[in-house]
């Protein structure tokens, strides 16, 4: 099975509500934001920076982040760009 199934069937066993596959370019900043939902990030390739209170997180490829609903958090996709798997929803 393929890391990204893998990811995609551990997340909907979890009970998140949405879950899918997303791609981003190198560099590609989100502002800070929040969710009025949890949401779970699994890096299948690339990496990426979570930043919540100012506090920097860098997630790996092949790694988890778990962002609670309500938290404000900003994202900036690695150099080679990322390809990632999102849970969102009641989990």
């Amino acid at each position: 099975m393929e890391l990204s199934e893998r990811f995609i069937k551990q997340l909907e066993s979890e009970g998140f509500d949405t879950v899918y596959e997303h791609q981003d370019s190198a560099g590609k900043i989100y502002e800070a934001h929040s969710h009025p939902y949890p949401t779970s990030l699994y890096i299948t390739d690339g990496d990426m920076t979570v930043t919540i209170d100012e506090v920097e997180y860098y997630v790996a490829q092949n790694k988890r982040f778990d962002i609670p609903a309500g938290v404000e958090h900003a994202v900036e996709i690695g150099p080679a760009g990322a390809i990632y798997i999102i849970g969102e929803g009641a989990a």
